[in-house]
Order: C-alpha cells, then sequence, then structure tokens
C-alpha cells in the first residue's frame, strides 16, 4: 500500500487505541508503513503491576501479555492504514496460532515488536508476530484482529 515510513510517540499510539494504563503495552512506534508492517516497542519496567504476581521474586512478563503487545501493534497499524475510514472500527483479538515463547521477558527488557500483514481478508486483518529482546526472538505468533464496533 504505502512505502512512506512513520513513527509515532506515546500520545499519537494512545489517539489510535482504546488502551489506557496499566494497559497500554507501546512506548513507541519506530517504523510504520502503512498496509505493510510496524515495529513498536515496550520497555519493561519493574514497577509494571503485573510483576506483582507474576512471579514475586523472580519477575517475568507473561507470555499473554507480550501476545496483546503485538495485537496492540497490530492495531495502530491497521487504525494508521484507515485514518481516512470514518467512524474507525475498534479492533479486537481474535486468533492466534503458531504461538512460540522462546525466552523470558524480565524488568529492564526492551521488548522490539514487529508485526506484518500477511493478508486482510473480509475485514480480517491476518498478522505475522515477532517480539524480540536484544535481538533474540522471545515470543512469534500469527495473530488474527477484527472488527467489532467503533472507536
Amino acid at each position: 500500500m504505502g512505502t512512506e515510513t512513520m513513527t509515532l510517540d506515546a500520545v499519537q499510539i494512545s489517539a489510535a487505541l482504546p488502551h489506557r494504563f496499566p494497559f497500554l503495552l507501546l512506548d513507541k512506534v519506530t517504523a510504520c508503513t502503512v498496509g505493510e508492517s510496524i515495529v513498536a516497542v515496550k520497555n519493561v519496567t519493574s514497577n509494571e503491576p503485573f510483576f506483582q504476581g507474576h512471579f514475586p521474586g523472580r519477575p517475568v512478563m507473561p507470555g499473554v501479555l507480550v501476545i496483546e503487545a503485538m495485537a496492540q501493534a497490530g492495531g495502530v497499524l491497521s487504525h494508521q492504514t484507515m485514518i481516512d475510514v470514518d467512524p474507525k472500527p475498534l479492533f479486537f483479538l481474535a486468533g492466534v496460532n503458531n504461538a512460540r515463547f522462546r525466552r523470558t521477558v524480565v524488568p529492564g527488557d526492551q521488548l522490539v515488536i514487529e508485526v506484518n500483514v500477511e493478508r486482510i481478508r473480509r475485514g480480517i486483518w491476518f498478522y505475522n508476530c515477532s517480539a524480540t529482546v536484544d535481538g533474540s526472538l522471545a515470543v512469534a505468533a500469527d495473530i488474527m484482529c477484527a472488527p467489532g464496533g467503533e472507536r
């Protein structure tokens, strides 16, 4: 669709997603090519609320939240791709396939999330996703997001 790459800050991400603290899991977008791909960053800090119980004494970011961060990045990509659509659809996580968890994500890590559009069929977006820390694969998954109302 597009070859122009853009970056987004936290305020622009908040404009694209309905999520808010503590569930907004993206800090910035370092690259976004409309209709094609996005690279987003989540800075994992020791004061994340989920670390109180997962796990005391050995904090690990829950894998489902890494998947959620991938879905949020896909949501930003969909939003930017449909920037001229009004009203904008609200996208929901509709499926996760081939999820693989390769390493833990812990406080101090910077999670780099890459999402590529595989295809769009009947309004459902199919993404290939990966999340890395220091260039090492943490999580990979294929994700589907579907519209379910208006934003």
